[in-house]
């Protein structure tokens, strides 16, 4: 899956995200995490300095070719084993319950299809094992929903990675047959209103 455009500029403002509180909201995600880890859409693997030291490895998954070689030089000096691959949210390459967290970090809104995503999340995860998400979703009404809806229908897309900011994510992990067990609601960046604004960040289990 190759989108090099989109992959340059995220790896450009990435950084600059982080520094407006986004790894802030990564070593959240992350903390307390334990065990065999599959992160799916491990992007230039922004989230690997963050995995605490319980963690005991970390496969990470991304379809994009310059995005992935981002993130195996990220893996070199991670505080925990990462293993970066070939993959994508549909085919996740693991085996049935071989992990005890999955985490899902701002990819559930370009995935093709999110029931597909989450149940492969749901199958490489063990019974009892948690679901890990950070995700832009739909607002709630208002002016922004119209904006999103226009978005998504249009160009945003195209331009943005074929990311889609009008998604019910978190109804969509429960449909999937998760239960979520914390969910913190938020808009990002702070001070700005952008069509990808809404955030959740939480934890979720696998039954």
């Amino acid at each position: 899956m190759r989108r090099p455009l989109f992959a340059r500029i995220y790896t450009r403002v990435r950084p600059a995200m982080d520094e407006q509180g986004a790894a802030d909201h990564r070593r959240r995600l992350l903390a307390g995490a334990q065990g065999r880890v599959v992160e799916v859409g491990a992007g230039d693997g922004g989230n690997f300095a963050h995995y605490p030291a319980d963690v005991v490895s970390v496969l990470a998954v991304e379809p994009e070719p310059y995005l992935r070689a981002q993130a195996t030089r990220q893996a070199a000096t991670a505080p925990v084993p990462v293993e970066v691959v070939d993959g994508t949210a549909d085919h996740v390459p693991a085996a049935d319950a071989s992990a005890d967290v999955v985490v899902m970090s701002l990819v559930l809104c370009s995935v093709p299809d999110q029931q597909t995503a989450l149940a492969e999340a749901r199958r490489v995860l063990r019974p009892g094992g948690e679901l890990r998400f950070y995700e832009h979703v739909a607002a709630d009404g208002g002016r922004l929903e119209t904006v999103q809806r226009v978005a998504d229908a249009t160009l945003w897309p195209l331009f943005v990675g074929g990311c889609h900011v009008h998604r019910d994510t978190a109804e969509a992990i429960t449909a999937a047959g998760f239960v979520i067990e914390e969910v913190e609601q938020f808009a990002f960046p702070p001070g700005q209103v952008t069509p990808a604004s809404p955030h959740i960040l939480g934890t979720a289990r696998r039954p």
